[in-house]
């Protein structure tokens, strides 16, 4: 559903502003993906949600438990060894 929201976003913004608009957005899009929480600390992505306006609504993920928003949290050491590739 998001993918298609973003799309008919970006054409919408396309056709009123250019091709500079959606290409900018879309840069913002991925450099907000890339920053990340530690791999074992759960990333709430609040910038990915700001940028798509997504921020001042609540959802039902918001309302029902996450699952991996839990409270079970992992090794830090191991869990860093294993994405740095030292496993």
């Amino acid at each position: 559903f998001q993918l298609n929201q973003d799309k008919t976003n970006f054409d919408t913004l396309r056709n009123i502003q250019g091709l500079h608009a959606p290409l900018k957005l879309q840069m913002e899009f991925r450099a907000v993906k890339q920053v990340q929480r530690l791999p074992f600390l759960h990333s709430s992505n609040l910038a990915l949600d700001t940028l798509r306006g997504n921020d001042g609504s609540i959802g039902f993920e918001d309302i029902l438990n996450d699952p991996s928003q839990s409270e079970i949290m992992g090794e830090p050491h191991m869990m860093m060894e294993y994405k740095l590739g030292l496993l």
